[in-house]
């Protein structure tokens, strides 16, 4: 029977010291770098990076801990502007306080700014939580004025020896007798969560009674109502997403939307499924049909201010669109081989002929000569060579690519009637 009163395995075996912290050695080993801020106890403002149970909260907590100032938390998920003033008018009168946001990334603009001056003040040091590249999800003048720190997965080995801990030094587990028969079921399952992992090993124990022996079919067969189809913190994460892309790609919209779900049901976030339909839009799309890109940028928009379960119906109308559109790569061809160019000539002077000249001298010097305006000519179109010399003639873009969109829907209709016969 399950006990209310106790508080979750994961929480009871929250390390309180670096000491008994696993994982993230390049952080806060010896020679680690929060390690060292923590001994000179100057911490900076930080946000920490990384998937799901890896360790952000735990070194959030060790930090207030071992440096013993004021610590508050916050969840981006619930707290707003409103708490946000109210923590920060709280520091004021207090030695330094550290503010935790967990979910960072769930903070708005206006969420984010209003911590701006407290950070820049030093009222507050902010440490904030994301599993989000913060470049995209933490506006650049809050990022500028904090450390990002990546906290990377945790491997099997600390993964094993965190579930050895918790079966000899739980007060509750420690008076069963649990061995680990075999353990890859727990480890594919938690999907290198340590947090997962832990409410595994409790739901196991709480679900059996007496001796327990920690077989792969006991754990699936335990666990198999609690397994999630999708992990978007493991392997699969990255599977799937790529299985989505490559059916965009590919033209097929119900693998598309398959996927799709898959994620959804998931709880992936609405912005990361949308950010990459946008990226999709112009590299597999591009200029055969230039209103993919304008679908996607507006469901992204879209998404972001719904939110689940509504969004579902946007991401789907999107991917069906994109799925079913023209494909051409003709735009991602022209700027990979023209940055090839850059990197493998450097810095070709630009021809005179089309260089500024706002100046009398930049003019007696030749600039702007021999230019020819473009609206002078007929049909806009003049034969002039804007290359730099040494790569004058050199073609990026190839037009035979970009096949027409008409042509190429047609033959997207032959090949879905052959497939699945509409």
């Amino acid at each position: 029977m399950l006990n209310f009163s106790t508080p979750p395995l994961a929480e009871r075996m929250r390390p309180a010291s670096l000491h008994h912290l696993i994982g993230q050695e390049h952080l806060v080993g010896e020679n680690g770098i929060i390690r060292k801020a923590i001994q000179r106890g100057n911490i900076p403002s930080m946000i920490l990076w990384g998937p799901p149970g890896v360790g952000k909260t735990t070194i959030a907590n060790i930090i207030a801990h071992e440096i013993k100032r004021p610590f508050h938390t916050l969840s981006a998920v619930s707290a707003g502007v409103k708490d946000v003033r109210e923590i920060i008018e709280k520091a004021k009168y207090s030695s330094r306080a550290i503010l935790f946001i967990d979910e960072i990334h769930r903070f708005n603009k206006s969420q984010q700014d209003a911590l701006l001056g407290a950070v820049e003040k030093g009222t507050i040091t902010l440490i904030g939580a994301t599993t989000e590249n913060p470049s995209f999800e933490v506006n650049s003048a809050l990022l500028s004025r904090c450390q990002v720190y990546t906290l990377k997965p945790l491997e099997e080995k600390d993964l094993l020896k965190l579930v050895h801990q918790a079966l000899t030094q739980d007060d509750e587990l420690k008076k069963r007798k649990i061995t680990i028969i075999e353990h890859r079921a727990m480890l594919d399952i938690s999907g290198g969560d340590a947090r997962k992992l832990l409410n595994l090993i409790q739901l196991i124990s709480e679900a059996l009674p007496g001796d327990i022996e920690l077989t792969d079919q006991l754990v699936v067969n335990t666990a198999q109502k609690h397994i999630a189809i999708y992990d978007k913190s493991g392997e699969q994460h990255y599977d799937i997403i790529s299985a989505f892309i490559k059916s965009l790609r590919g033209s097929d919209p119900n693998a598309a939307v398959y996927y799709l779900a898959r994620m959804i049901e998931g709880g992936e976030d609405v912005k990361f499924i949308a950010r990459r339909m946008v990226i999709l839009a112009s590299e597999d799309i591009g200029n055969a049909n230039p209103t993919a890109l304008v679908m996607a940028t507006t469901t992204f928009q879209a998404v972001d201010v719904i939110g689940y379960p509504e969004a579902q119906l946007i991401l789907s109308q999107c991917a069906i669109y994109l799925a079913c559109s023209p494909k051409s790569n003709s735009a991602t061809m022209a700027i990979g081989a023209a940055m090839n160019a850059v990197h493998e000539h450097g810095d070709l002077p630009v021809p005179l002929s089309i260089r500024n000249a706002p100046t009398r001298l930049m003019k007696d010097m030749g600039y702007g000569k021999n230019y020819q305006y473009a609206h002078d000519y007929e049909n806009n179109f003049i034969n002039m060579e804007f290359m730099p010399d040494k790569i004058k003639g050199s073609k990026f873009y190839e037009p035979g690519k970009n096949v027409r969109e008409e042509e190429l829907k047609n033959f997207l209709k032959k090949m879905w009637k052959e497939k699945y016969g509409y």
